[in-house]
């Protein structure tokens, strides 16, 4: 997805989740072992986009977002550190977020079996149950935003330039909104309730995209491999910022 969308040379778009993994992950804990490697590999990712955006700055203007961006009004004269952090944020928002979500639904379902069984039952239920998995699993613990102005907030006065960092995982588990938050629960009547995609303005721009494809790929496992099974404890990523998984065994048995 994430390679047609930049028109990424598509023999070269495993990278994608490469570099996506490689920024969310600390040294030690992921596709890189220290942070001079760290470096080097953002510095080869950057040079990689910077390519793109000179190739489709030189070339008419086309469909894909980098020539959009290129030749765009409002993001032609972007800095490269602009330009680079958006796609960045694409890149992890793209990708990350999704794949961990997938994860988790079938970590969740095999961890409460009534409502994998309910799922089974009722196919009807996957919308509902990929918007629960979406608030239960927040795959982004938190996002960071800087005040433009002072503003006053439950008694608190925050200052213009003050940074603030919005917990989703917490939102997401608040017992004044959310009836019994901590319980993974396919059927409940306002599924959507959850901040997992942000708010406002800000709100994640790939929020539909996300969730039709976690229907698409539930539609599918339950036509093709409706027993699947988790058979050991997830290794998750050790990361602050993205609630995700390195690695999660799954048995799939056979229909024959």
């Amino acid at each position: 997805m994430l390679a047609t969308l930049f028109d990424f040379p598509f023999e070269e778009r495993r990278k994608l989740t490469h570099w996506s993994d490689m920024m969310t992950n600390a040294p030690g804990y992921g596709p890189v072992t220290s942070w001079d490697q760290k470096r080097q590999e953002i510095g080869e990712c950057f040079e990689a986009f910077t390519g793109l955006w000179n190739e489709r700055l030189n070339a008419p203007a086309a469909g894909d977002l980098i020539s959009m961006l290129a030749h765009g009004e409002a993001t032609r004269n972007m800095s490269p550190r602009e330009y680079f952090g958006n796609i960045v944020l694409l890149t992890v928002g793209g990708n990350d977020t999704t794949r961990n979500t997938i994860t988790g639904s079938v970590y969740a379902l095999n961890q409460n079996p009534d409502q994998y069984a309910k799922l089974r039952a009722n196919p009807d239920l996957i919308p509902s149950m990929v918007s629960e998995t979406i608030r239960w699993q927040t795959p982004l613990a938190h996002m960071r935003r800087t005040a433009t102005q002072d503003f006053e907030l439950g008694g608190k006065t925050i200052k213009k330039g003050d940074k603030v960092v919005m917990w989703y995982v917490s939102g997401n588990r608040d017992e004044e909104v959310i009836e019994n938050p901590n319980a993974y629960i396919i059927d409940r009547e306002r599924p959507r309730t959850h901040i997992s995609f942000g708010f406002g303005i800000h709100r994640c721009v790939g929020n539909r995209l996300a969730e039709l494809q976690l229907r698409i790929i539930w539609e599918e496992i339950l036509k093709r491999f409706p027993d699947s099974q988790v058979v050991a404890e997830p290794k998750r990523s050790y990361s602050s910022f993205v609630k995700g998984y390195e690695s999660m065994k799954v048995v799939i048995p056979s229909r024959l």
